[in-house]
């Protein structure tokens, strides 16, 4: 085993490569090469490129659950579902493909997975079963995960692919299909606008479930 390699460092080294090349160009080989060893070293680690996916989402919901964990310990159930998608959203962002690479993924440390009981609890307390809190936030993170997937894929597309609305109502002639024209503001307009107003289309769904 290569002195100072730990699993931990290919991780970090593995999230940067992502951010360099996207899913497409993430490779156990080209990670050794960035990493200047051999593939072979990192196979006393992780055995292919699934499970190093698994590790690198898994220190991403590590960074999810530290910056959850900060807020109030009074908070209502509705503003911690916001935070909820805002942080999750916030952290399949900042890595190139993101939300893609990290879909499908296996947690394998049983320490994130641990430490929802106190969330669990804070929503049981609150009138939610256990199967509707799980309801809430399946809801939720496939919601931002899906939203996050089109919005990286919009952002990385190719600058032929004109999803700007002005240019989008001129293409589809705005006189002749205002109503068309006027949907493209609300689909490619302001994303950060439109993530917060479906964000509250869900917690008003969620809210419905308590008893």
């Amino acid at each position: 085993m290569p002195k100072g390699l730990t699993k931990a460092s290919i991780v970090a080294a593995a999230l940067h490569l992502l951010d360099e090349v996207g899913m497409d160009g993430m490779t156990v080989r080209a990670l050794a090469a960035k990493l200047d060893v051999k593939a072979p070293a990192l196979y006393w680690h992780v055995r292919d490129k699934a499970e190093l996916l698994d590790e690198m989402a898994t220190q991403v919901w590590r960074d999810i659950g530290v910056e959850l964990a900060a807020a109030p310990s009074d908070a209502t159930w509705d503003f911690g579902l916001r935070r909820f998608a805002d942080v999750l959203r916030e952290a399949l962002l900042r890595h190139r493909d993101g939300a893609k690479a990290f879909s499908g993924t296996y947690l394998t440390d049983a320490g994130v997975l641990a430490s929802q009981e106190e969330g669990i609890r804070a929503w049981t307390a609150q009138g939610f079963t256990v199967a509707d809190t799980v309801r809430a936030f399946t809801l939720t993170s496939n919601f931002v995960v899906g939203f996050c997937i089109e919005e990286q894929a919009v952002l990385q597309a190719d600058a032929r692919q004109q999803y700007d609305p002005k240019a989008r109502a001129d293409r589809v002639g705005a006189a002749e299909h205002p109503l068309v024209a006027e949907a493209g503001e609300s689909l490619f307009g302001d994303r950060d606008a439109q993530f917060v107003s479906l964000v509250d289309v869900i917690v008003d769904a969620v809210g419905r479930f308590r008893t």
